[in-house]
């Protein structure tokens, strides 16, 4: 992909198009082998504390014992260890002291055991426990792991920074190896990546920013952090942790949780260790979904997506096509962009600060001009343009692409299709057309009961249907 503005194309005959071929060991082609120690290096400090009390949660014994009944009640009978492992705290000093509270008054009881450890103790919801829960239902019917703190969380945020992760050449090789860069265009990405701020993707449609964008994340990717899997904030749960943006990479065992008696401290498993976060958004993003998102039935909050994007990569796609004014939402990100810290808003109308560590990704076909004025441009950090190919780069793009489909590539033919169907209809180049006349040749093919080769009966039908004169 050149930074030729786009719609300029230097006069060229056909027959002469390939008189140079693209270097084999260009930035991004096929074939490099990283060493083994490309992979990208950080220094993680921050490591899930150690629980042996209460106190060392975070949280009051009141929150704890109403979250413990919840569990039992939905659960109908569960044994001690089974409790420890819902909400991903210690049995010993921390559980048992909840399940203890929670039988003095007469909330709860034992109804069997396994064992001799209290852990092995079979509880089930008195009465008296059900009404109690019917209450704390109507303010809040989270059921899962105990968050941790607000203050907790925005700490962890700060000890694990997107700036100790390094992306180095040889790992940038390996990682945009399925693409087809400039060597001007490599070294931006590679500058923007590590600069772990924001980065403006524009330029013509088709020519592989989203492509470029979910590389970037694949990157960032290859490094850990930890989670919670929710925090606490006035008495409210806001749930961080969720299946589709964060991909886990190790759950604590039971003896990670302490649902059994050995030692009195263990490591909170409130915490997840996950891949460092990839959030895409796309025309739906609406300025609502950038706030906390408290549902009225469920009665506590989900992170927005921002916040499930700390430590990782904030994807916004096809900028300035959402429902909104790009102006209105260029102005949602100037504070954090600026301060690194975003405000949210709780449904009572208080504003809480969040740590910010979001590598912010625009990626839009629109042009600049039409969408950014000067003085938010210039807080983000690096604005890269993806133009049209070259010749020798489409012509290695096409290549590629025939040898993934099993098609076999000729020059002449790929002459034939610049000359006829590029040059006399002065058509630009888009990264995306040789996956996309391919496609259409093997549909033909198919359909037709032929093979599917580079034909000009084939490569003119394929066209035909394919472009489309605006």
């Amino acid at each position: 992909m050149s930074a030729r503005p786009p719609g300029k194309m230097r006069p060229i005959h056909a027959e002469s198009l390939f008189q140079s071929s693209v270097p084999s060991a260009q930035p991004g082609s096929a074939g490099l082998r990283p060493s083994e120690n490309t992979a990208p290096s950080s220094t993680q400090r921050f490591q899930p504390p150690q629980i042996g009390s209460v106190a060392d949660t975070g949280l009051t014994l009141a929150f704890l014992s109403d979250l413990v009944l919840k569990v039992i009640y939905f659960e109908g009978k569960i044994l001690g260890s089974g409790l420890a492992d819902k909400v991903r705290l210690p049995f010993i000093g921390v559980v048992n002291e909840a399940i203890e509270f929670l039988r003095r008054e007469h909330l709860c009881e034992v109804r069997g055991a396994g064992g001799l450890s209290e852990s092995s103790y079979e509880y089930t919801i008195t009465d008296k426990g059900r009404i109690r829960v019917r209450e704390l239902l109507e303010s809040s019917k989270y059921v899962g792991p105990a968050p941790v703190s607000l203050e907790a969380y925005a700490r962890s945020v700060r000890q694990q920074p997107l700036q100790k992760v390094r992306i180095h050449p040889p790992a940038m090789r390996q990682y945009l190896s399925h693409l087809v860069l400039s060597e001007e265009t490599f070294s931006q990405i590679g500058s923007a990546v590590n600069s772990a701020r924001s980065i403006f993707l524009f330029g013509p449609p088709g020519n592989g920013k989203t492509t470029i964008a979910d590389s970037i994340g694949r990157m960032l990717m290859s490094d850990d952090m930890y989670i919670p899997y929710a925090f606490v904030v006035d008495g409210r749960v806001v749930k961080v942790f969720d299946d589709v943006n964060h991909r886990s990479v190790g759950e604590p065992s039971a003896g990670d949780t302490g649902s059994g008696s050995a030692g009195n401290h263990q490591r909170d498993g409130r915490w997840v260790k996950i891949r460092r976060p990839v959030v895409s958004v796309g025309g739906e993003l609406t300025l609502e979904s950038l706030d906390l998102v408290y549902d009225e039935n469920s009665k506590y909050y989900e992170a927005p997506c921002q916040v499930k994007a700390n430590g990782g990569m904030f994807l916004i796609d096809d900028f300035g096509r959402q429902r909104m004014a790009p102006r209105d939402l260029l102005n949602r990100w100037i504070v954090p962009l600026e301060k690194r810290i975003d405000y949210l808003t709780l449904h009572t109308g208080r504003k809480i600060e969040m740590p910010f560590d979001v590598l912010i990704v625009f990626a839009t076909n629109l042009e600049p001009k039409e969408l950014v004025e000067e003085a938010f441009l210039r807080r983000i950090r690096h604005k890269i343009h993806i133009g049209d190919p070259s010749y020798e780069q489409y012509r290695e793009i096409f290549r590629r692409v025939c040898q993934a489909k099993g098609v076999a590539y000729k020059d002449q033919a790929l002459a034939y299709l610049l000359r006829e169907h590029y040059i006399k209809h002065k058509r630009a180049l888009r990264a995306c057309h040789p996956r996309d006349l391919l496609d259409e040749i093997v549909d033909i093919a198919r359909f037709l009961g032929v093979p599917a080769q580079l034909s000009k009966e084939l490569i003119d039908r394929a066209c035909e249907v394919y472009f489309v004169e605006l």
